[in-house]
């Protein structure tokens, strides 16, 4: 054994072949964390005072090969500021280096993830061979980073400036077969002839019948352009990447910055430059918290899998209640994850539309080349579509998604009852009704809970599973099961009046009537907030959701918390509701609706809309951006704290990638508290207090308070 350490291991093969090989103890996968870096370092080492060595081939030990930086870490390195960053980015750059001018061959083998640095280290390698099941890709834009070990230096010079950028501007993980027709690896085989492929192309690199020295020079020389040359490329490229992600995401265009600044200089002092660029890219809002983000999600995820764990039966069967889009897109869902799915309606009709909706999607996969029609077929077999309860006894789960009328749902979960297994659970997708009050049209309520999708089904990845007084672990655990098994991000709330994602929502609309009340136009909302990151304005968003479906939310959350948001003033939803002005669904809102020359649908500011508007609002006039986006974030922030206080939610973390998943909420604010954490809770309390006079919603919490008077942050 040449080196043996806990994160990987040197062992001499025959021939003067050695073999460094990655396993990381105690762990499902291999990570770049300050552990393997530094064994790294030491494995280098070895291979540079080890004599006899003619090549090197690399594996893992695992089923992938590894997938990258160990983010866990990045928070506290980046709280010690740039320095600490170049320091910790630099130790495994050389590493890369050494192992780059090792005076031998070296290959690696890529079976499963290759991403972020764990795909930089083998661009550091002379050969790579992948297998069909692989993937290869430099996703750190998806964190607000850039490649900080020497990808947007060796990158553009193995595919091209163009190539390289696309891919990291995307953060795109790339299949093998792609990244073999640009270069970016050198062959492609089955798993079980990996190992004989890769030897045999170390030994042709020993022999010398493929040239690494070659590859090597390309590797470590300036990109081969003329400046002309260079800067066309580079300004094309620039503007490409700024049309496509904006200015709210720095990392790409810092990363195109890394990649032009390096281009007419060598390896060393390019990766040098890429270093300061990742380091200031590091200190950026849009990093903190899009990493936290990634945390976050690692945290639902965590949660999910010990939750359903609790669960004495997995999900082998579903039934969905009430067909139409809602109860199509959830069936889609279901079949297309491979959990067969029963969807019940009273009418043909209804039957008809569910399997509409789920045939559109899948033939929208087939179009696109993302499904083969044959397994559309299969997905379709797996809806049992029904206008009676037959075989219901043999489902483990319910879903009832009719139409959200109190009364009506207590039909159906009455009924259903009847026809289920003592064990079976059901649930309910509702948005606005009390998971208690539903539950007492049954005889088992343990069995019941919430199980809230957003619309599209197939497109929003959050589930809000509610929790109701009568709720039992088993209900919950279980249906937290499904909603995992079915590719959705489960997250467990207390029942209340819009549980958590309707509840903060509505205070946001609440801050943009009263705006609009005081004299603010519409249009110039939605823009200010757009910019400020929202995928839309607050006008556009209720008549996306449906102005009739807000004013039901709204009457159902003023009943609920009268003293924050009982109705005080004629608000624009009620305006439009009562004109029958319901968005996009009748097209006609806030916006009206109509195709343009080439059939896709345009909206347009509505005259109409204003006039209706006028005699209920103050003249119009233009608003300062700050208060516009104060008084639409500060209810929305008030009213999470009070979620997070009352348990209503578990975690601050579980209550932004609720909006997240469920609202769009921008990524690069990281959600609310994160937001509040930027701001300041203490100057976020001083500028809710500029606002008490419009309401209690601008009323910041005694947890609020008690936190900025103690300089603490939601998140640590």
């Amino acid at each position: 054994m040449i080196f043996q350490g806990n994160a990987l291991s040197i062992r001499e093969l025959e021939g003067g072949i050695a073999e460094l090989i990655f396993d990381l103890e105690g762990e499902f996968v291999n990570k770049f964390d300050i552990l393997t870096v530094e064994e790294l370092g030491r494995a280098i080492d070895a291979l540079e005072q080890s004599e006899g060595i003619k090549g090197l081939i690399v594996t893992s030990a695992k089923s992938v090969f590894i997938v990258g930086a160990d983010i866990s870490e990045f928070g506290p390195l980046f709280g010690k500021g740039s320095d600490a960053i170049k320091a910790h980015i630099g130790g495994n750059n050389q590493n890369f280096a050494r192992l780059e001018s090792l005076p031998f061959p070296t290959v690696v083998i890529i079976d499963g993830f290759a991403l972020g640095g764990g795909f930089e280290f083998c661009l550091s390698c002379d050969y790579r061979v992948i297998s069909p099941r692989g993937k290869v890709g430099l996703p750190e834009t998806k964190l607000g980073l850039i490649p900080g070990w020497g990808g947007t230096v060796r990158l553009p010079r193995l595919i091209g400036v163009d190539l390289a950028a696309e891919w990291i501007a995307t953060g795109k993980e790339q299949s093998p077969q792609t990244a073999l027709r640009v270069g970016a690896v050198d062959a492609v085989v089955e798993p079980e002839k990996l190992r004989d492929a890769a030897l045999t192309t170390l030994q042709q690199a020993i022999t010398g019948k493929l040239d690494y020295q070659q590859r090597r020079t390309v590797k470590n020389s300036p990109l081969p352009m003329n400046p002309n040359e260079a800067g066309m490329v580079f300004e094309t490229t620039r503007a490409g990447i700024a049309a496509q992600v904006g200015r709210n995401f720095p990392a790409p265009l810092a990363a195109l910055d890394s990649m032009q600044q390096g281009a007419d200089k060598g390896r060393d002092e390019a990766v040098a430059i890429e270093t300061e660029q990742f380091a200031k890219v590091c200190m950026t809002e849009a990093a903190a918290s899009m990493i936290g983000l990634f945390i976050s999600d690692q945290l639902i995820a965590k949660k999910a899998k010990v939750c359903s764990k609790q669960a004495s039966k997995s999900v082998e069967k579903a039934a969905v209640l009430g067909a139409g889009i809602m109860g199509g897109g959830i069936a889609y869902q279901s079949s297309i994850k491979g959990v067969p799915i029963v969807m019940k309606d009273i009418m043909q009709e209804g039957i008809d539309l569910g399997l509409s909706e789920a045939n559109k999607l899948l033939a929208k996969r087939v179009e696109k080349g993302r499904m083969a029609p044959r397994k559309m077929g299969d997905v379709l077999n797996r809806i049992e579509p029904t206008l009676s309860y037959d075989g219901f006894d043999k489902v483990d789960i319910v879903v009832e998604a009719v139409v959200e009328n109190p009364k009506v749902k207590h039909a159906v979960l009455t009924e259903v009852e009847k026809h289920v297994a003592e064990d079976t659970v059901i649930t309910s997708n509702t948005s606005t009704i009390s998971i208690d009050s539903l539950a007492e049209a049954l005889q088992r309520p343990e069995n019941f809970c919430g199980m809230h999708f957003f619309n599209p089904v197939h497109m929003m990845p959050l589930v809000e599973v509610i929790r109701g007084e009568k709720s039992s672990d088993e209900a919950v655990a279980r249906t937290v099961a499904y909603a995992t098994a079915i590719g959705k991000k489960a997250i467990v709330v207390k029942d209340c009046p819009g549980f958590l994602v309707n509840r903060v929502l509505f205070p946001y609309f609440f801050g943009f009537e009263a705006l609009l009340r005081d004299g603010a136009d519409y249009l110039q909302v939605d823009k200010v907030m757009s910019k400020w990151g929202w995928p839309m304005g607050p006008a556009y968003l209720l008549d996306v959701v449906g102005i009739d479906t807000a004013a039901h939310c709204e009457t159902v959350m003023a009943a609920g918390f009268p003293e924050r948001m009982g109705k005080t003033f004629k608000s624009a939803i009620d305006v439009m509701a009562e004109n029958k002005r319901f968005g996009q669904k009748n097209a006609k809102g806030f916006y009206d609706y109509a195709p343009d020359k080439r059939g896709r649908i345009k909206k347009v500011p509505s005259e109409d809309a204003y006039q209706l508007l006028a005699p209920h609002v103050a003249d119009r006039r233009d608003f300062d951006v700050e208060e516009i986006i104060a008084r639409t974030m500060i209810p929305m922030a008030t009213e999470m704290a009070r979620c997070l206080e009352e348990g209503i939610v578990g975690s601050a973390a579980e209550a932004d990638m609720a909006l997240i998943y469920g609202l769009g909420f921008p990524v690069f604010r990281g959600g609310v508290f994160r937001w509040v954490d930027s701001v300041g809770i203490k100057e976020v309390c001083v500028l809710a207090d500029k606002y008490a006079d419009l309401g209690p919603l601008y009323v910041p919490t005694p947890g609020m308070r008690e936190m900025a008077a103690a300089g603490k942050n939601y998140y640590a």
